[in-house]
C-alpha cells in the first residue's frame, strides 16, 4: 500500500515505512524529529522542473508528463521498488503546502502503474 502525507504531519504507526521524496530537506524539521526513514532525494523532479511547475495547479498536466519521463529510467527507481517489496506500508512524504498538486502525487501514480 502507498500512502501520501505531508511531512509536517505528524508520524503515526499506520504509516509504515516512511520515505522522503524531496530533493530538498523541509524547512524547520530536524532530521532526528522528522521520523523518516529513508530519503531517496533523487526520485524527486529535477531542480528545474520543481521551479518551473511551482506548484501551480495549469501547469498540473504538463508537470505530470515531465516528471513521468524523469522517472523513466531513474536509478532511484529500482531503489523505490525494492522498499515496495519489502514493505506493506509505504508513506511517501512531501514538504510543499499544496496537498493537490506536488510529486508525491505523480510518483505514488507512477508505482501504482497508472
Amino acid at each position: 500500500m502507498i500512502k501520501i502525507k505531508r511531512v509536517y504531519e505528524p508520524a503515526d504507526k499506520h504509516d509504515g515505512y516512511r520515505v522522503l521524496v524531496d530533493r530538498l530537506w523541509p524547512r524547520g524539521i530536524k532530521k532526528e524529529d522528522a521520523h523518516i526513514d529513508l530519503w531517496l532525494k533523487e526520485i524527486a523532479p529535477s531542480t528545474a522542473l520543481r521551479k518551473w511547475f511551482n506548484h501551480e495547479a495549469e501547469k498540473w498536466d504538463t508537470f505530470r508528463k515531465k516528471y513521468y519521463g524523469e522517472l523513466k529510467g531513474q536509478p532511484a527507481l529500482k531503489e523505490m521498488k525494492q522498499v515496495l517489496k519489502e514493505h506493506t506500508t509505504v508513506t511517501l512524504l512531501y514538504g510543499a503546502k499544496n496537498e493537490n498538486y506536488n510529486q508525491a502525487i505523480v510518483l505514488a501514480e507512477y508505482l501504482r502503474g497508472k
